[in-house]
């Protein structure tokens, strides 16, 4: 693939050849990144129309699914499709503004939806195709969204929730056959159309994306993205993927880089992690349709070369459980991973490094304020537990309740500021939440063009600006007085050969007010026992305060998680509040 160079809306006046006497050159490129943005900035001209005029058959998706079919589209197929699906909507009454729903999973479709629609200047709405009734139903109802683009695994659960959504007029159905009034087959509405339109212009603070949070601490919510978000988020995407394919010395030197993630597209960590940056810079992205599995995945970085790639922990957790040795099975070509959701806890970090030869960019951002903290190993040295540091043209502290920000060493609440360390807003952050004024207000402390945006996240930042995680701030709980984390007691626990994942919550007790208790998923070829029990305790006693064993461990097949793979621990901790209460012979 001919080598292309990044767009620059950004500028970095470090040296890359001078670096600080210690050899890390993240305080020079800080200390000196700067933002300079356009003031009209369109997401589908810098991720496809760029592209489709200066390289139209550069390979864009790379497809493939379980059921064996594969097909290659290039940036010149993804935009004639773009602009047809864009006439066919604007036909279908679809103006700049209006909510458009994307049921889909990652296919070549989904990126041409996105396209299509930033052209338009419509606002792309991804909802998961694992969304029940009730959940789609109210992101729907929320967002008065009028129209969706679905496939046809997800057209039922829109069919049953259509009734209860009086806004949404019609359905766009990719893969469907037997349609009903109001549906529209996706090929034939694509084929009717012109392959020429032109594309509306958008400022900067234009909005582009509606992405509901996933509801780990409450009822989801739709957080608003702007045009420029993405621009943001690309210091991030180029430090965690090691430069993706660029030589940090010499950015004219490009190497082949394709990149995958199971990141569903739904979500922000395969939207705007994964998909768009990477459609940024001009590279191929492999859509792969299927369930994941350790192997699956080693497969597919194998045969398709992949470079690149983002895997939440539980995935690099399972395929270290399953393929200790990788590197043995399966000839592997990357250069970079980076990984975010939970703390990756140092038994993978090692794995990483000692199997795969790699270190883990652990990454940490939010679907407000996306790609802020993280490590770029080829930059800066990563500390295994560690989250990394603010990422250049972020300004991130740990504050306390009142705003303060917190010495160095001390436990607060991750922040990030609207600013920059120059004064300069920051791209990163999100318009507000969509009809929420009161949650938008809530998120931020102090005044509102110079605030801090609260997280809702715990860490430590020691002397060198390296965040340390210490969870949520409502997964933290107290025992006899001491204030347990519960990331560090599921590290230790995973660290054992039986152990594929845990969870920690508190367990209510009548002594002591609460106790440790650890869920555990057993690794395949090992059976739960008041033995292991026992081994498991001693094994965490050995490793952690004597305080943090779990006093109570609880065998299960599986952990309740969210769809962009972090786990739900308050399900869990209700769970024991419901059993408490019924020792207590109360009702719930």
């Amino acid at each position: 693939m001919t080598a292309r160079r990044p767009a620059r809306h950004t500028t970095d006046s470090s040296d890359p050849a001078d670096p600080s006497p210690a050899g890390d050159l993240y305080p020079h490129m800080h200390a000196r990144f700067q933002w300079q943005l356009p003031a009209q900035i369109s997401l589908a001209e810098l991720c496809c129309g760029r592209w489709a005029r200066d390289t139209p058959d550069a390979p864009a998706i790379l497809s493939d699914s379980e059921t064996g079919c594969r097909a290659q589209y290039s940036y010149g197929q993804l935009q004639r499709a773009a602009h047809r699906l864009s006439n066919a909507l604007q036909r279908l009454g679809v103006t700049a503004g209006d909510r458009v729903a994307l049921v889909m999973p990652q296919r070549f479709e989904t990126a041409v939806a996105h396209i299509a629609l930033n052209q338009l200047g419509a606002v792309a709405m991804p909802l998961s195709m694992l969304f029940g009734p009730e959940a789609m139903a109210y992101r729907l109802q929320d967002s008065s969204a009028c129209l969706a683009i679905v496939e046809a695994g997800a057209l039922a659960t829109l069919r049953e929730v259509r009734a209860d959504c009086p806004a949404l007029s019609h359905l766009l159905v990719v893969g469907g056959s037997s349609l009903q009034d109001g549906e529209s087959d996706w090929m034939a509405a694509l084929q009717a159309e012109d392959a020429r339109f032109q594309p509306r212009l958008h400022g900067a603070e234009d909005p582009a994306i509606l992405i509901y949070t996933s509801g780990t601490t409450g009822a989801p919510k739709g957080a608003l993205i702007p045009q420029r978000a993405l621009m943001g988020n690309l210091t991030g995407f180029v430090a965690s993927q090691n430069w993706f394919g660029f030589d940090p010395r010499d950015p004219s030197v490009a190497s082949e880089a394709v990149f995958w993630s199971p990141a569903d597209w739904a979500w922000t960590g395969g939207l705007m992690d994964a998909l768009l940056p990477t459609l940024y810079f001009g590279r191929p992205i492999l859509a792969y349709q299927g369930r994941f599995t350790a192997e699956r995945a080693f497969e597919l970085m194998q045969r398709y070369r992949i470079s690149h790639t983002f895997l939440f922990p539980t995935a690099l957790k399972a395929m270290m459980k399953a393929c200790p040795h990788p590197r043995q099975h399966y000839d592997l070509h990357l250069q970079a991973i980076m990984s975010a959701g939970e703390a990756v806890g140092d038994a993978v970090f090692h794995w990483v490094q000692d199997e795969l030869g790699l270190t883990v960019n652990e990454m940490f951002g939010q679907t407000e304020i996306n790609y802020v903290v993280g490590n770029c190993a080829r930059l800066w040295p990563a500390r295994p537990g560690s989250m990394g540091r603010a990422y250049p043209g972020h300004r991130v502290a740990v504050i306390d309740d009142q705003g303060q920000v917190c010495a160095p060493g001390t436990i607060g609440e991750i922040a990030v500021h609207r600013r920059d360390v120059h004064g300069t807003p920051d791209p990163v952050f999100f318009l507000g939440y969509w009809n929420n004024d009161a949650a938008t207000r809530a998120k931020f402390t102090g005044d509102p063009d110079d605030s801090w945006c609260r997280t809702g996240d715990m860490a430590r930042m020691d002397a060198q600006g390296y965040l340390w995680y210490e969870g949520r701030s409502d997964d933290q709980f107290k025992v006899a007085g001491y204030r347990i984390g519960p990331g560090e007691i599921e590290n230790c626990l995973v660290k054992h050969a039986a152990v594929a994942n845990a969870a920690v919550v508190p367990k209510p007790d009548a002594d002591r007010g609460s106790m440790v208790k650890a869920f555990v998923v057993l690794s395949p070829g090992h059976q739960g026992s008041a033995q292991l029990v026992s081994e498991l305790q001693a094994f965490v006693k050995g490793r952690l305060a004597p305080y943090e064993y779990p006093k109570d461990i609880e065998f299960i097949d599986s952990l309740p998680m969210t769809t962009t793979g972090k786990v739900q621990r308050r399900v869990l901790k209700q769970l024991e509040l419901e059993r408490a209460k019924e020792r207590d012979g109360t009702t719930v």
